[in-house]
């Protein structure tokens, strides 16, 4: 004799198919329900969905802030200047002739010459040092030819580089945008940083979202042993809860956008004023819509994720006695 349990097995198994269509508007259906619970409780939802906004901003904002940093650099690097530092013992003439010799070159787009006495007059105005350089009595300074190179190309670049420093005139040689390469390399690193910490921030949400569903499940137990009782699936069971992880984290996924934006509307003053200084027009550049859209999938994903995890493991637990 079967108890009441196998029936209720059985029928689940040997429930009504429905049609494509049908199954649409059944999910359809759930959606906006769950979504009309959430509005019901707001206080509640409000601060999940703004708990897993910030978790997701935080992530979002640190890979703005790098893009724009790398932007910056990048319009740097296409200025790079070399600076040929030459011997204290060459002559007007000399240093002349050798900057005729690099405008010659292929390899250089121009040269500017800036002689010993330019170069303490500048680092007198710049230094704050005037009183104690007049107390000098030779110019320490070196004449300074700053060669641009043709092209941008790293390696083209270094072969320049390389070969101002063959000339005998030549004491150092800088390369102006060597800081650029090591801040892309520090760069680089906090990126992969960025990585592991969005990694972080994801599992927080999944937790965070399977937390809530869990308490919304607890609170549901009799509802959810009525309709196993009249035969409602486990799948059919589990749906508006993985519909309001998907609200929760698509909420969220909106939240880190607004904050992120917020933020970004803060710093601009200070950041265009900064720029102004500098006779640059820069700009910062937000997450954009492309970027908003990822933030609002990745949300939606992890909310579904952690409402899957919560509801799964839960209402197994739930049975008709």
């Amino acid at each position: 004799m079967s108890t009441t349990a196998d029936r209720i097995r059985h029928r689940r198994a040997d429930g009504p198919k429905f049609g494509p269509i049908r199954w649409l508007t059944r999910h359809a259906q759930v959606m906006v329900s769950t979504l009309g619970r959430l509005y019901r409780r707001p206080v509640s939802s409000l601060l999940s969905v703004t708990v897993i906004g910030i978790a997701l901003a935080l992530p979002a904002g640190l890979h703005v802030l790098i893009q724009n940093t790398r932007a910056i650099s990048s319009s740097l690097e296409g200025a790079a200047r070399i600076s040929v530092f030459l011997q204290r013992n060459v002559t007007d003439n000399q240093r002349d002739a050798l900057a005729d010799v690099l405008r010659r070159r292929e390899d250089v787009a121009n040269v500017t010459v800036i002689s010993a006495e330019q170069a303490l007059a500048e680092f007198k105005a710049l230094s704050g040092f005037g009183d104690a350089i007049d107390a000098l009595e030779d110019n320490p300074l070196p004449a300074v030819l700053v060669v641009t190179p043709a092209s941008a190309d790293g390696a083209a670049v270094d072969a320049l580089r390389t070969a101002l420093a063959g000339f005998p005139e030549t004491e150092i040689v800088q390369l102006d945008s060597e800081w650029l390469q090591r801040l892309n390399a520090i760069l680089e690193i906090i990126n992969r940083g960025i990585l592991v910490l969005a990694g972080m921030f994801g599992v927080a949400v999944v937790i965070v979202v399977g937390n809530t569903i869990r308490l919304d499940i607890q609170n549901r137990r009799e509802e959810i042993v009525v309709t196993k009782l009249v035969g409602g699936t486990d799948a059919f069971v589990r749906r508006p809860f993985l519909y309001m992880g998907f609200w929760y984290g698509a909420g969220g996924g909106v939240m880190a956008w607004l904050l992120t934006g917020i933020a970004l509307l803060l710093m601009h003053e200070p950041v265009s004023r900064l720029a102004g200084l500098y006779g640059s027009g820069f700009r910062l550049e937000g997450l954009g819509f492309n970027g908003g859209l990822a933030v609002l999938g990745a949300g939606a994903l992890l909310g579904w994720l952690g409402a899957m995890v919560a509801a799964s493991q839960h209402l197994a637990d739930i049975e008709p006695e």
